[in-house]
């Protein structure tokens, strides 16, 4: 028991009492070394970062939408019945016609007394942009 030192003594028998050389405090009166609590730090970050992340998945889900709802138009107007070729940037009108299928039409829903669908614009890429639509029960 006699080798033994007191806890607040540094003392190794290597290097005997080297209080001074190491980089903190050893004696009673010295500065308390805490260790910074970053549990709140790491927790704001977490909160922050699945925020952006939540808003990021969020625009592609609604981009993701709005692409499959072009796509979905696309296919029913290159599906509709046409004996003519479309020109660019011209308005066409899609009608339910009496056999049940749809066509397109340059006449005016205001014209015509068919049952309107929706009306569209070819542009340059060939994608039919949709202008107006009555519902979307027949898609």
């Amino acid at each position: 028991m006699g080798k033994q030192k007191p806890d607040n003594v540094v003392y190794s028998e290597k290097e005997g009492y080297h209080a001074n050389i190491l980089p903190f405090a050893t004696n009673v009166g010295a500065p308390v070394i805490k260790i910074d609590d970053v549990v709140a730090w790491k927790s704001r970050g977490i909160h922050n970062v699945n925020k952006e992340f939540e808003s990021k998945f969020n625009e592609l889900k609604t981009a993701y939408q709005s692409l499959i709802e072009e796509y979905q138009w696309n296919e029913l107007v290159y599906n509709a019945k046409f004996s003519f070729e479309p020109v660019i940037g011209e308005i066409y009108h899609m009608y339910l016609g009496d056999d049940g299928k749809q066509f397109l039409s340059l006449i005016s829903p205001q014209e015509w007394n068919k049952e309107f669908i929706a009306s569209f614009r070819l542009n340059s890429d060939k994608k039919w942009l949709l202008i107006d639509k009555q519902s979307l029960s027949f898609i």
